[in-house]
């Protein structure tokens, strides 16, 4: 007989009894597989660094980052206004709390302009963009009009509302061009006319141009910074030659140039780039007390409420050095907290403008990330030394209503463009059912004890 043929009456006979009817040899049970460990994986259990990849790599990553991280700015940033301003609003004669109250109804106005614009369909932002950019160039222009404008610090940007009120038009002029912006470059690509230079450049570059002409009416040299920051930003995301990108950007340093060396306000700014000294004449004494505030405050600061360079000694703690005052206040740990906010935004902003397929989606998510990124580093920069003084807010933590509401509503907009994204949308409706069960539970067992108590109690008439 052949060795095949006896291996497979005997594999046949083996669980059973044989032919003859005795009992067939038992299975020998099989050895487990040896599999090569994959590295970084240890007994059958992921590693740490892969739960985070893997988390990292979530639909909804990008969606809590931003509405997380815009929330701990915002909230940390009243608890620093609150303690940076008291000092100055009392040597004002105000009471100390303030720039604290109007910074939390800018707070709670600009949350309601966050859950709008956060609910709110594309095809309605799209719809915002040439109303806001018209009555922001109507509002720039009334700021130049006496009787109406109104200077602060030297900068002709403001309308006095009344009151206690003002508004910088120039600050939502920052949000009519992303919008506005966005909304052009998506519909000249929709009809394949971005890849010549004109319709990329008409009418994007004049009109920036002509915002940027009415705030420098002002003098407001750091807001025309960031407005530039988003020109760039929305030419980058169009896919603008590299020859058009760096002619702009020569023609934009020699613009620059110009106009800080006619201003000798500005030329002493620049002299005080990583000064130590505040200068004979006192020209560096913000930039050197802003140094040091950071190197008193140390590894975890000095406390909450104890900064000593805001008692006079440091100007506008409150709003441009408000960084200063919380490194002063949190120490390192508390500056490399707020770092990390604002890079955990930016990453989430990135990350929405490249993976969406909406034309108009990845322009203004890329818009808003270039102009919030762009001016917190501007301001950390001045800050730190690294930059000249530009006079530009650190955004959703210095103190200011105008600076407040544009860029909540902005972050409204990077939310809702989050969500949109089809992963995160399905994500989401998965997430509702569960939330819904997990409700309905809890109000069972609610009920349940709140029955049990009742049958529990004795009646009335019983002792």
């Amino acid at each position: 007989m052949p060795r095949e043929a006896q291996r497979s009456r005997a594999a046949k006979t083996r669980p059973g009894k044989g032919a003859s009817g005795a009992p067939g040899r038992p299975l020998r049970p099989r050895r487990p597989s040896r599999q090569p460990s994959r590295p970084g994986r240890g007994k059958g259990t992921p590693s740490f660094l892969v739960k985070a990849r893997r988390a990292w790599d979530r639909p909804l990553t990008a969606y809590y980052l931003i509405l997380g991280g815009s929330l701990l700015l915002t909230v940390l940033g009243l608890v620093m206004v609150f303690s940076a301003s008291q000092i100055e609003a009392l040597q004002s004669g105000l009471s100390s709390t303030y720039f604290f109250r109007k910074q939390l109804i800018a707070a709670i106005v600009g949350a309601g302009l966050l859950l709008v614009a956060a609910r709110m369909p594309i095809r309605l932002h799209r719809a915002l963009a040439y109303p806001l950019l018209a009555v922001s160039v109507v509002l720039m222009c009334l700021v130049q009009v006496p009787g109406m404008g109104h200077a602060v610090n030297g900068n002709r940007n403001w309308i006095y509302l009344g009151g206690p009120f003002q508004l910088q038009p120039s600050e939502f002029a920052k949000l009519a061009l992303v919008l506005w912006g966005a909304d052009l470059l998506a519909r000249k690509r929709s009809r394949r006319l971005l890849n010549q230079w004109k319709h990329m450049l008409v009418p994007l570059v004049p009109v920036g141009l002509l915002l940027l002409g009415l705030i420098m009416l002002g003098g407001d040299m750091g807001t025309a910074i960031i407005l530039t920051a988003i020109l760039f930003g929305l030419l980058w995301l169009a896919g603008a030659p590299t020859r058009l990108f760096a002619g702009v950007m020569a023609v934009a340093a020699v613009i620059g140039a110009l106009l800080i060396m006619t201003s000798p306000n500005r030329m002493a700014r620049l002299a005080c780039i990583g000064a130590t000294d505040p200068g004979a004449n006192d020209q560096c004494w913000q930039a050197v007390h802003g140094i040091y505030a950071l190197a008193s405050g140390g590894w975890f600061g000095s406390g909450l409420g104890a900064s000593v360079e805001k008692w006079g000694q440091l100007p506008e703690p409150h709003t441009d050095f408000i960084f200063a005052v919380t490194g002063e206040e949190l120490g390192l740990a508390g500056t490399l907290s707020v770092l990390a906010l604002f890079a955990a935004l930016g990453y989430a902003g990135i990350r929405v403008a490249g993976r969406t397929e909406e034309p108009f989606v990845r322009y203004a998510a890329g818009g808003v990330t270039t102009w919030i990124t762009a001016q917190a580093v501007v301001n950390i920069g001045a800050v730190l030394g690294l930059l000249p003084i530009a006079g530009v807010p650190l955004p959703l933590f210095s103190y200011g209503g105008s600076a407040l509401l544009p860029t909540m509503f902005a972050i409204g907009l990077l939310i809702a463009f989050a969500r949109s994204d089809p992963a995160a949308r399905a994500a989401l409706a998965m997430r509702q059912p569960a939330l819904r069960q997990r409700l309905q539970r809890r109000l069972a067992g609610v009920r349940t004890n709140t029955m049990r108590r009742r049958a529990d109690r004795r009646p009335s008439g019983e002792r």
